[in-house]
């Protein structure tokens, strides 16, 4: 059991502000990457919680249409920052193909630093609920710097230079722009059939009716999603409390079972892609 634990040691021994890329990188591919991309399902899920933002993602048909290509497209550009480094080539590209993708938009400067904060502080939440280990404030901090570095690089105004302070921006940004609309239902079923897609039938079924309860009361009404029985969220508990203790205990065979051909994350480019073509048609 040690040994699972020696990566976190070197992690410790790092800068977080300093050595935020290569924290981040490990931290997200290394240890907790399933974790990480259910934080990051919360993070696109909540975003539609707000009107103004799934109004425009309803209009563009993006989900409504190509779900799996939006967020295929999500996946890969932030993986490409991640593992190469917002700094790199591959990670300045695909950070240009972020900005190309928002320039057609007049976007409130607030909505964007509320986007950004979930993609901080979502996967940091599932992971210490949810993750085989708790994570460190070494990791919390490098995920902050390293966020903010590509905020600054996509033009994102009034960044904080405080995690703390971010945070609470996210969570005063929630109770003040959550509210139910018509087009957050639309979004937000899209984004539930899709990731109830992954899953063969019938599971995809039951997989459906478990999905909400990783949202909290608030993003459920906002959603106007239905609240999940006890006996669902008792389970719910018990399949991501198992799957945590799991990874703990036989990390070799849990990353080779989540990793196999059939729970691919990227469907929507079985034969790979070029950088230049991700994102919506222009």
């Amino acid at each position: 059991m040690r040994d699972r634990y020696k990566t976190l040691d070197y992690l410790k021994t790092l800068d977080p502000k300093k050595d935020d890329q290569e924290i981040h990188q490990i931290s997200s591919d290394h240890e907790f990457p399933w974790d990480y991309g259910r934080g990051l399902e919360i993070a696109i899920w909540r975003t539609c919680c707000v009107p103004r933002i799934s109004k425009m993602l309803d209009q563009t048909g993006e989900f409504g249409l190509r779900a799996q290509k939006r967020y295929d497209d999500t996946r890969i550009l932030l993986g490409e920052i991640v593992r190469g480094g917002y700094d790199s080539k591959r990670g300045r590209q695909a950070i240009s193909q972020i900005n190309l993708a928002h320039r057609r938009f007049d976007i409130d400067n607030d909505d964007m630093r509320y986007v950004l904060s979930t993609f901080i502080f979502e996967p940091i939440r599932w992971i210490n609920r949810w993750a085989w280990r708790p994570i460190s404030e070494t990791e919390k901090l490098a995920a902050f710097y390293f966020y903010i570095s590509v905020g600054q690089r996509m033009n994102i105004q009034s960044l904080p230079a405080d995690r703390d302070e971010f945070e609470q921006f996210n969570l005063d940004y929630e109770r003040a722009n959550f509210a139910g609309a018509e087009c957050n239902g639309r979004v937000g079923r899209a984004l539930l059939e899709l990731y109830s897609s992954w899953y063969p039938w019938p599971t995809s079924t039951f997989v459906a009716t478990m999905l909400p309860c990783r949202l909290d009361r608030p993003a459920r009404e906002a959603l106007g999603m239905s609240e999940p029985s006890p006996w669902i969220r008792g389970l719910n508990r018990l399949a991501l409390r198992g799957h945590g203790l799991a990874e703990r205990a036989m990390p070799t065979t849990m990353a080779r079972i989540m990793t196999r051909p059939t729970a691919r994350t990227y469907p929507g480019y079985p034969h790979g892609y070029d950088l230049a073509d991700i994102g919506p048609a222009h």
